[in-house]
């Protein structure tokens, strides 16, 4: 009844917002919502074409985002339609910044979390427009907060409306746009939607340039972001990595 509801909607809205092959209870719950409904309507079949342009499965599967602070950039990865490698669907701009290069280390620093996350919260409801949650703290940024004697913070989002402190903001048309895409996903099963956030891209000149800090703890999450980097470069897979108290493990 309730997706007979959505399709009549669509149908009245001029739009298309049939619910996506195999939809499960996630997308049943999440198009409840004004903001996530509109969203399908204005972005579902954008998204559609830009996966079967970049030749990756659909529904979404395998989604990885991968965020560049210096950059401003923003990389939507997923499953392709055929092969082990993800393909790159998207390059979306991050349109403003907070803070500097480096981890952030304590609440209220201005800073950008730099390390391994995953999406773990999905706000419909928004102070800015839609939001998708990161996963941090997680444990290395526990213990660096526990070493400054400071609480670590939290509530870093890849959110709309284009302001910051601290997270990772996209225009709105965008981050509908990602959050659709989120949602089917999850929709589809995909429970860990891995997001790595790194300092600028690694290799290029004017990065290599900026990575100055003597900073030991630092210094050792640029090189397991760096070792990241290397392993999907070359693979074209997310390597595993696991966050303990005495620093990232990457396999």
């Amino acid at each position: 009844m309730l997706r007979s509801i959505h399709v009549l909607l669509a149908v009245l809205l001029g739009a298309s917002l049939a619910p996506p092959a195999l939809a499960g209870g996630f997308y049943d719950g999440q198009i409840r919502y004004d903001r996530v409904r509109r969203a399908f309507l204005d972005h579902r079949e954008a998204v559609e074409k830009a996966f079967a342009a970049a030749d990756a499965a659909w529904p979404p599967r395998g989604l990885y985002l991968r965020a560049f602070k210096r950059e401003g950039e923003l990389e939507v990865w997923a499953a392709a339609e055929q092969g082990e490698r993800l393909v790159k669907v998207r390059t979306i701009p991050i349109c403003a910044k907070s803070g500097g290069l480096g981890p952030k280390t304590r609440s209220g620093d201005g800073q950008v979390p730099e390390g391994f996350y995953s999406i773990d919260r999905f706000n419909p409801r928004s102070s800015y427009h839609l939001s998708l949650g990161l996963d941090y703290p997680n444990a290395v940024d526990k213990a660096r907060a526990r070493a400054a004697e400071a609480p670590p913070g939290g509530d870093i989002f890849i959110h709309g409306s284009c302001v910051t402190i601290g997270c990772l903001p996209l225009e709105d048309g965008p981050v509908s746009w990602l959050y659709v895409t989120a949602v089917l996903a999850r929709d589809a099963g995909q429970r860990r939607i891995g997001v790595v956030v790194s300092p600028c891209r690694f290799g290029a000149p004017v990065c290599e340039g900026a990575l100055l800090s003597d900073d030991a703890e630092t210094k050792a999450v640029w090189d397991a972001l760096r070792q990241a980097d290397s392993l999907f470069t070359v693979r074209g897979t997310p390597p595993k990595v696991t966050a303990t108290k005495k620093g990232y493990v990457v396999k």
